[in-house]
């Protein structure tokens, strides 16, 4: 009898000890995550790399998900597509994630979303704009960047006070570089603009001298420029050193005007940007509390500030999945799916609410972010004259 008690009374206290078991002490929620930490835009990769992590110890501060842990695993695509798949494969088949974000570029997340069909695991879309992504047909993508149809269709209202009337353009050989050359390229005709040249360049090529040269033969008043920052910055020097005397206008939010200020000096003054945070004005945000709180955890952390363009897309699609996860009530990669159908949240961008996208029963889904533009005046980030408070 007495054995019997003491039996009992040990598998108490081990139900209580499980039960109050605290959240670090449980296994973790492991979220896999694929971005550029090396290669040609290792900077942008690297800031959504920091970005995400302050959502991870934001969320973990408060308790984790469903009173678990949440743990980032980091994978390098190196900026290539091949790598995105290998990677997407690996975060899946060795380690079981139920969910990735990723992967940049859009060459790379195309390259990554066979792998996410095959295994059926969902990935959130930080940063990719193609069209196709959402239009292929895969239900494992969603996505909270805006695709170039929807940031051409953000500026289209701005476009009169821009006084574009004759544009040319210069992007990045991908398929984002590519379908931002044909979203703007519809949308200003339609606003009644003449399209001039549309040049290309490789995504590690350094001189831009020969595209240049053809686009100031057109005589046109504007350059629209898709690519990232490094490159951004080498096409602006290599502009003023040929006077090509344009207004260049850079699309995809991956421009980080600040770092324009510290590397193309006075070759960026006057450019308008594209961006999807205005951490220059945080107030002016969505939900001005958080994207302050944000900025300022940022710079706690040492981070440069012309980071904060990019970081925001790492927090926004973190919090994304563990809201998903959180909402599955598990970290299985078909109730997560499900689950992101659910989610109704706010990021740093502002709301987070997937709608249907793609061909119908396998719908992709898309959120419709905040797009925003600023402008390079007096080496500053300010707004433009048309949306500055009088």
């Amino acid at each position: 009898m007495v054995r019997r008690s003491i039996v009992l009374v040990a598998l108490v206290l081990a139900a209580l000890v499980a039960v109050t078991l605290p959240a670090q002490s449980q296994a973790p929620i492991k979220i896999g995550v694929i971005e550029p930490l090396s290669g040609p835009v290792a900077a942008s990769g690297n800031y959504i790399r920091m970005g995400a992590e302050i959502a991870r110890d934001w969320i973990n501060a408060k308790g984790g998900v469903n009173g678990r842990k949440v743990d980032l695993l980091i994978e390098d695509n190196k900026s290539d597509p091949k790598e995105a798949a290998s990677a997407a494969e690996k975060l899946i088949v060795r380690d079981k994630v139920p969910a990735i974000m990723g992967a940049w570029g859009s060459s790379m997340t195309l390259a990554a979303m066979p792998k996410l069909e095959e295994y059926g695991v969902p990935m959130v879309v930080e940063t990719s704009s193609a069209a196709s992504i959402t239009k292929r047909g895969n239900p494992w993508i969603f996505r909270i960047s805006p695709p170039s149809e929807m940031e051409a269709l953000g500026l289209e209202q701005y476009v009169d006070r821009l006084g574009v009337k004759r544009v040319d353009f210069l992007a990045v050989n991908t398929d984002w570089g590519r379908g931002s050359i044909t979203a703007f390229g519809d949308m200003l005709k339609k606003k009644g603009a003449t399209v001039g040249a549309a040049e290309f360049m490789e995504q590690a090529a350094t001189d831009m001298n020969a595209q240049i040269t053809k686009i100031k033969a057109t005589g046109g008043d504007t350059l629209f420029l898709t690519t990232a920052v490094e490159q951004i910055t080498l096409v602006m020097k290599q502009a003023q050193e040929q006077r090509l005397g344009r207004k260049i206008v850079t699309t995809g939010g991956s421009s980080s005007p600040t770092q324009l200020i510290k590397q193309a000096g006075a070759a960026a003054e006057g450019s308008y940007h594209i961006v999807f945070f205005m951490p220059w004005f945080p107030e002016a945000m969505p939900d001005g509390r958080l994207a302050k709180a944000f900025v300022d955890e940022w710079a706690k952390r040492g981070h440069p500030f012309e980071g904060l363009t990019e970081g925001f897309r790492g927090h926004d699609g973190i919090a994304t999945i563990a809201e998903a996860i959180r909402v599955a009530g598990k970290d299985e990669a078909a109730a997560v799916r499900d689950a992101l159908w659910k989610v109704s949240l706010m990021g740093v961008n502002g709301p987070i609410k997937f709608e249907k996208d793609g061909p119908a029963g396998k719908e992709s889904g898309q959120s419709k972010p905040s797009i925003f533009v600023v402008q390079i005046r007096d080496g500053k980030v300010a707004l433009p004259d048309f949306l500055a408070k009088k």
